[in-house]
C-alpha cells in the first residue's frame, strides 16, 4: 500500500497491484479540483487479508484526520460494498466502473446530500468504452515511479476456483492498439525509459476487439511505432496463451526485456485442474524450454500458492521440482487463504500451518535459485536503469544496489563484482 501525499488536501492511497497504481493516477487526476480534506482508498479484493488491512487503514485516517471526506473504491469495494458501507468511518463507496469518471467526483458532494452511501454498478455489465477504462489512457506519468505501467486490458473471461477478482473487475476488456501507443508516446515524452503493459489478463489482449488481434501483434506494434522506447516489459502472463508473434518478439527484439512472469499456481496436474487453470505441468515446462532456446538470456519469475486445498505432500512436491524444471529464478509464493465465494473456499482445506510450512519450503527454493542467477551474474557487465533510492534493475530485471545515490531514469554500464543473495553489487 502506498502512503500518501501530505502535500494536498487530496490523497490516493493505493492498495494491491499495478494496476492499481495505473488507475489511481487516474482517479488522481479525475478528483483533483474537486472537494478539498477528501481521501480515497483504492483497493484490492484478492484476499480477506487484503479486505483487512483496507478496513485497518480506514480506521488509522480516520484517527489521523477526523475531518476528512473517506471514500472507498477499488476491487474489495466493487465485490463487498456492504462490507465498507457500513464502516462508521466511510463517507462513500464507489464501484470499479466510476472511479476514474470526473462527474464521480465533481457530484460527490451533491450524491451525499441525497443520502447516497454507495455508487456501485453492475461491473459484469460493463464493456470496452467504458469511462473508467479509457480514462486511464490519459495518464501521461506516474508519481514516484521510474518505469510506467500501461493498462492495455482489463477484467477476466476466466474463472479460477480461488480467484474472487473477475467479480472486481467485470469481463475482460482490450485497449485498442492505437490508444495503448498513443499512451506509450506520451510517457516517453515525460522522459519514461521503461514501459510495462499490465492489465489483469493481458495474454487475452485484443479477443473483443476487430479481426481478434493476439498480444504478440501489440507488442511488434508499440516496438516498431515507438522508435523511442528503450525497454518494453509485461506483467504477469498465462504461459498457455502466449501468441507465435509474442514469442517472435522476445526471441528477435532487443528492446522487449528478458524477463516474463509466469502465473503459474501449482506444479501437480490435479491441483491445476481443481484450480480451473488452463495449462498443464508440462505445458509450463515446454514453454519455459522453448522460449529459453529462443532467448538463452530469458528469465522467469513465477507466482505459486501452497497449500492448495486437497493438496498432498507429493503434490506439493511437483510444485517444489517446477522451480528447477521450469528454470525460475524469481518467486512470488503465496500459502493458500480461502477467499469467501470462491469454489475453492468450499474444497477440503489444509491446515493453515501446513500451508505456511509449505510456503516457507517453497521460498527457500526459491531463494537457492535466485542466489545462483545471482552468482552467474558477478564478473559481468550489464547495463542497468536506475532507479529511486539506489537501485537499478537489469534487463532480466535482476536488482542492483548502487554504491551511492544516482538520479533515477539513467541508464548506467556496472560490472557486478558480487551479490548479497537478493541484490547485485557494483
Amino acid at each position: 500500500m502506498n502512503e500518501p501525499d501530505r502535500a494536498g488536501r487530496l490523497d490516493v492511497l493505493t492498495f494491491g497491484c499495478r494496476l492499481n497504481a495505473v488507475e489511481s493516477e487516474a482517479i488522481r487526476r479525475a478528483a483533483a479540483g474537486g472537494t478539498d480534506d477528501l481521501v480515497i482508498l483504492n483497493t484490492c479484493g484478492v484476499t480477506a487479508e487484503a479486505v483487512r488491512q483496507a478496513k485497518q487503514t480506514i480506521r488509522r485516517v480516520r484517527r489521523e484526520q477526523p475531518t476528512a471526506r473517506i471514500v472507498v473504491t477499488g476491487c474489495a469495494a466493487q465485490i463487498e460494498p456492504e462490507t465498507f458501507a457500513d464502516m462508521p468511518e466511510v463517507t462513500q463507496v464507489v464501484g470499479n466502473a466510476e472511479k476514474t469518471r470526473p462527474q464521480t467526483w465533481t457530484s460527490l458532494s451533491q450524491s451525499l446530500r441525497e443520502g447516497e452511501r454507495t455508487r456501485v454498478s453492475d461491473i459484469m455489465r460493463a464493456h470496452a468504452n467504458a469511462p473508467f477504462f479509457f480514462g486511464t489512457s490519459a495518464v501521461d506519468s506516474i508519481e514516484g515511479q521510474t518505469r510506467a505501467f500501461v493498462e492495455v486490458q482489463t477484467g477476466c473471461d476466466h474463472r479460477c476456483t480461488f480467484c474472487v477478482i473477475p467479480y472486481g473487475r467485470g469481463p475482460s476488456r482490450s485497449a485498442p492498439a492505437a490508444e495503448v501507443v498513443a499512451q506509450v508516446r506520451g510517457l516517453l515524452e515525460n522522459n519514461y525509459r521503461e514501459i510495462v503493459l499490465t492489465g489483469v489478463d493481458i495474454t487475452s489482449w485484443g479477443h473483443d476487439l476487430p479481426g481478434s488481434p493476439k498480444l504478440g501483434a501489440l507488442v511488434k506494434q508499440i516496438l516498431r511505432e515507438a522508435p523511442d522506447l528503450k525497454r518494453l516489459r509485461l506483467s504477469s502472463i498465462d504461459c498457455i496463451e502466449a501468441d507465435g508473434d509474442l514469442l517472435d518478439a522476445a526471441a528477435t527484439e532487443p528492446r522487449f526485456m528478458p524477463h516474463l512472469h509466469l502465473s503459474l499456481q501449482a506444479g501437480d496436474d490435479m491441483i491445476l485442474k481443481r484450480m480451473k487453470r488452463r495449462h498443464s505441468r508440462d505445458e509450463a515446462i515446454s514453454f519455459c524450454a522453448d522460449l529459453r532456446a529462443l532467448r538463452p538470456d530469458m528469465v522467469f519469475g513465477a507466482d505459486v500458492i501452497a497449500g492448495f486445498p486437497t493438496e498432498t505432500e507429493d503434490m506439493f512436491q511437483r510444485s517444489l521440482d517446477l522451480v528447477e524444471e521450469c528454470g525460475l529464478t524469481h518467486l512470488h509464493v503465496f500459502p493458500f487463504s480461502p477467499r469467501a465465494g470462491t469454489p475453492a473456499a468450499r474444497m477440503p482445506q489444509v491446515d493453515r500451518a501446513v500451508a505456511k510450512e509449505r510456503a516457507a519450503r517453497l521460498r527457500e527454493r526459491g531463494s537457492t535459485a535466485l542466489k545462483a542467477h545471482l552468482d552467474r551474474q558477478v564478473g559481468r557487465s550489464l547495463q542497468v536503469l536506475t532507479e529511486r533510492g539506489g537501485l537499478a534493475r537489469t534487463q532480466d530485471f535482476t536488482p542492483v544496489r548502487l554504491p551511492r545515490e544516482t538520479p533515477h531514469g539513467q541508464f548506467l554500464g556496472v560490472r557486478i563484482r558480487s551479490h548479497d543473495n537478493r541484490e547485485l553489487l557494483p
